[in-house]
């Protein structure tokens, strides 16, 4: 068995709880839903840094930290496709505001947690009644007419990146307050025996500010004629077809193929960045991750706000998943490369590389996004997010534990002769991109799926331009 000194195993319980609270944190979706993860330690709302150690030893926080993070997960997992069916029976807008809510309510709950019951049933609650992530999906893609789709949804990951840059600035000013701002905290005020709940409270008014103007947003679900006078029997038809949309079940593989990669990608990295240099890492500090994360973050926003749509409407939605992962695939090979360098050649690598990478990630994420959105009509998307954020959900319920035992298995393998030490724990990750870059090809992907379904409207009589546009500006509100 390998045995670690004090400090290295300290220096990777504290990525392990960094990279696992910013993997939460950088879920796809608007920062008014999870930048409040980014929090920093936000799984561990009642415990001192200068004592998360000592405590660590004594009653297995680390453990308890995986199972408040998991909960959310759970609970996610279980609700995600019943939100999703209630949001075409019943309109996006509800579930938008219903899960806006739920985030003011138990990420309250959350920062005000006096022991580890009240942290796992907060989290798992949250998760259980926010449904929103997938609706929002499909509420991005219905807002915006064909030739603006690749924007509308570019933007929900556009704020995954300026969730990486505004929350651990939150978690970073706002925790523990009363060590940082003694004046203005002083002991045994209220965040003094609440050392996170101020980050809390300020995501929970960022949240309430998003509450407030989601009662603003237009419905994007209609009913047609030529819809509302078919047959309750060719509905049930249309609806049981929905399982033998091979299209569907298509995209929906593909994403959650790769959302088990770079959910594994997320949580090594923060490992390997902190690793001591004799195991393959970087030897970086938990304060440097952040930095990586957060400069990645800036590259991230700008990109998805000023090329991908570009992009995505030259090339199509397949060439943006596929060119991607063949880039992403070269680049996880050469990273062990990485950690050779030291000093200013480090950071001149390190930082370009973690922001290709999550550049990368999102041309694929965004362009799944797309495939899994034309692959039905608009009645049905709400349920095929849905059904993507389950299988999501139950990546990143299991994912961060499992990732961290290929790493502790591949740094006890450094004297291998076959890939050792991190040269095995990239080569796993790049098989899962192998397996995603072989899911892009037909006939496992249609091609189809470049083009939204056509509407039962448009089937029976095919809408103009301006028709379209009539359409679309016709949302209620």
């Amino acid at each position: 068995m390998k045995v670690y000194s004090h400090d290295t195993l300290q220096r990777m319980i504290e990525a392990e709880w960094w990279g696992y609270t910013v993997a939460l944190a950088t879920s796809r979706s608007q920062p008014k839903v999870e930048a409040h993860e980014c929090a920093g330690g936000a799984n561990l709302p009642q415990v001192k840094t200068k004592h998360l150690w000592q405590k660590i030893l004594k009653v297995g926080l680390a453990s308890e930290n995986g199972f408040a993070g998991a909960s959310l997960m759970v609970g996610r997992f279980l609700t995600s496709t019943p939100w999703g069916i209630i949001a075409d029976r019943y309109g996006r807008k509800p579930t938008m505001i219903v899960g806006t809510a739920s985030i003011v309510v138990f990420n309250t709950m959350f920062g005000f947690s006096t022991n580890f019951w009240i942290t796992i049933t907060s989290r798992f609650l949250r998760g259980l009644v926010n449904g929103m992530l997938g609706p929002v999906r499909a509420y991005a893609s219905e807002i915006c007419t064909e030739e603006y789709q690749a924007l509308g949804l570019s933007m929900v990951g556009t704020m995954w990146g300026l969730g990486l840059i505004i929350g651990p600035a939150i978690g970073g000013y706002l925790a523990q307050p009363s060590d940082k701002y003694p004046s203005l905290f002083p002991s045994g005020s209220l965040f003094d025996r609440f050392p996170y709940a101020l980050p809390c409270l300020c995501i929970s008014a960022i949240s309430f500010l998003g509450l407030a103007l989601s009662f603003l947003l237009p419905e994007t679900i209609h009913t047609h004629n030529c819809v509302s006078n078919s047959s309750g029997k060719e509905k049930q038809t249309f609806d049981k077809s929905l399982w033998r949309n091979w299209g569907m079940v298509a995209a929906i593989s593909v994403y959650s193929l790769w959302g088990l990669h770079d959910m594994a990608y997320s949580e090594i990295f923060s490992l390997w960045c902190v690793s001591p240099e004799t195991y393959g890492g970087l030897g970086l500090t938990t304060s440097d991750l952040g930095n990586i994360l957060s400069a990645s973050g800036a590259v991230l926003l700008m990109f998805q706000l000023l090329v991908f749509a570009p992009l995505a409407n030259k090339f199509g939605a397949i060439q943006m998943i596929r060119v991607p992962t063949v880039v992403t695939l070269a680049l996880i090979a050469v990273y062990p490369l990485i950690a050779r360098l030291d000093g200013v050649s480090l950071w001149i690598t390190v930082i370009p590389a973690a922001s290709m990478k999550n550049v990368l990630s999102l041309c694929i994420i965004t362009g799944t996004f797309i495939l899994m959105n034309n692959s039905v009509p608009i009645k049905q998307r709400g349920f095929v997010n849905g059904i993507s954020m389950s299988c999501i959900s139950l990546f990143k319920a299991i994912g961060p534990a499992s990732a961290g035992v290929l790493f502790s298995w591949a740094e006890g393998r450094m004297d291998a002769s076959f890939l050792p030490g991190m040269w095995m724990i990239f080569f796993l990750l790049d098989i899962v991109v192998v397996m995603v870059l072989v899911a892009t090809f037909e006939p496992l992907l249609p091609r189809s799926l470049l083009k939204p379904v056509q509407e039962e409207l448009e089937r029976s009589e095919p809408l103009t331009k301006d028709a379209k546009l009539e359409r679309f500006s016709s949302f209620t509100y």
